[in-house]
């Protein structure tokens, strides 16, 4: 297996991309921990000694600190952290209010810093690290009606970077997935007419999977990716070159 003894902490973990990617990475012999504010969804992902659940709300530092301490002192080490907590809370520019940027950076960009900080510690000490954050081809070329999810996307690309340049030294890796069309919850309400428009601008013809960008994670997570860091790479059938 790729990652046998290896611990992950998957953040946004309890449904969707984040749950496909807990699931794979505990298929390859990892232990994941899991942590969402959707405690209901949470509860049914976990599995006996490969999966388990912590509630937290990645945008509240005292919880994430709780959290990652608890985990550490646990498990004894965190070797892979996934950063794929996010919301949207999509509007046009002239009717998004304060509180609609608010909510989605800090969830977004915040939400990556507070995690990615406590985390690396651990990783610093161990001089061994694997980070991937998930960030979305809208932060490389933008969307109508997304100026505060695009923005979110755009800082947690450039925080990758420096994180990798930071980090290096440390065997410690860092890079960014930019998913595109992806068929999730977050998707699913998304008009027909919208689809189809999406479908033509995909040279691949189809919408994305949750296990498309779970595949590029769990490379990312082994040793297999260990001279590659500072990376974005786009899981979106070539909508974005």
């Amino acid at each position: 297996m790729l990652l046998e003894s290896r611990i992950a902490l998957v953040t946004g973990g309890a449904q969707g991309i984040g749950a496909e990617i807990a699931q794979g990475l505990a298929a390859e012999g990892a232990r994941v921990i899991v942590t969402d504010i959707n405690d209901n969804a949470g509860t049914q992902v976990s599995r006996g000694d490969r999966i388990d659940y912590r509630h937290m709300d990645v945008s509240n530092p005292d919880e994430v600190a709780r959290t990652v301490d608890e985990v550490v002192q646990n498990y004894g080490k965190i070797d892979i952290l996934v950063n794929n907590a996010g919301v949207t809370s999509d509007k046009l520019l002239l009717r998004m209010t304060k509180e609609d940027w608010d909510r989605v950076l800090a969830v977004n960009v915040t939400g990556t810093f507070l995690v990615t900080k406590a985390v690396v510690r651990s990783m610093i000490k161990q001089r061994y690290g694997k980070i991937i954050n998930i960030a979305s081809v809208v932060g490389l070329t933008g969307n109508a009606g997304q100026a505060n999810y695009a923005a979110s996307k755009a800082g947690i690309i450039g925080f990758t970077k420096s994180c990798a340049k930071e980090l290096g030294g440390r065997n410690i890796t860092v890079n960014a997935i930019a998913p595109g069309f992806i068929e999730t919850s977050m998707t699913k309400d998304i008009p027909e007419e919208a689809k189809q428009n999406f479908l033509k601008s995909i040279p691949l013809g189809r919408v994305g999977q949750p296990k498309d960008v779970a595949d590029l994670v769990l490379f990312l997570s082994s040793d297999r990716s260990s001279y590659i860091t500072g990376q974005t790479i786009c899981v979106g059938g070539g909508m974005v070159m």
